[in-house]
């Protein structure tokens, strides 16, 4: 067994290149010798949000405070509340943050495929993010 206590993980901040605006990460889990998974409390400050990603096994969010907007390309923008899960494909194009007015936290979870567990892509536009 293995606790990973309160505080052992530093808080950090979302790195600019693959966040617009303010978003804080706090690490829950990572993959360990014998998983392939990891898992981040992540929070959005209003109108923060991830740039167009991709993930090779996929993604679970799951939204534990506030209100949060999601979209898979060639989706609609989709409005996210607190006990919502969401799952995206493997390969999937996507991305997700706050509401415009609310903050928005979720906790992330992934799978390794092949030493990858992200592909980023392009920040996600004013106009895209306000649809």
């Amino acid at each position: 067994m293995k606790i990973i206590r309160n505080g052992e993980q530093a808080s950090v901040k979302g790195n600019q290149d693959w966040f617009s605006g303010s978003v804080r990460i706090d690490p829950l889990f990572s993959k360990q010798e014998t998983t392939k998974a990891a898992g981040a409390l992540v929070t959005f400050e209003p109108g923060a949000r991830t740039a167009w990603h991709t993930h090779p096994a996929g993604q679970t969010l799951i939204v534990v405070s506030g209100l949060g907007w999601v979209q898979r390309e060639g989706g609609k923008v989709e409005e996210i509340k607190p006990g919502d899960v969401v799952w995206f494909e493997p390969n999937e194009k996507h991305w997700h943050g706050a509401s415009a007015e609310k903050a928005m936290s979720h906790i992330a979870i992934q799978e390794e495929v092949n030493g990858q567990v992200v592909t980023w892509l392009e920040k996600v536009t004013e106009e895209e993010y306000k649809k």
